[in-house]
């Protein structure tokens, strides 16, 4: 599923294709300008971390590496 790039106020959140049926241990992200946010689906209110596009970048590379 593309994702685009959006604004860090109007994040479109979504959960990765790894997280199968289990819907109670999931991880959410959304995609923006400058980077990631990462949430608990779970707790949606609570706050989110903030990763930066590179940073995210070096981490999509080395799991990528790894399989």
């Amino acid at each position: 599923m593309p994702v685009g790039p959006e604004s860090a106020s109007e994040p479109a959140w979504f959960k990765s294709s790894y997280s199968g049926g289990n819907t109670t241990e999931c991880l959410e992200a959304a995609c923006f300008l400058s980077g990631v946010l990462v949430r608990d689906s779970k707790r949606p209110e609570q706050p989110h971390v903030v990763i930066s596009a590179e940073a995210w970048a070096n981490f999509l590379t080395s799991t990528r590496r790894s399989h």
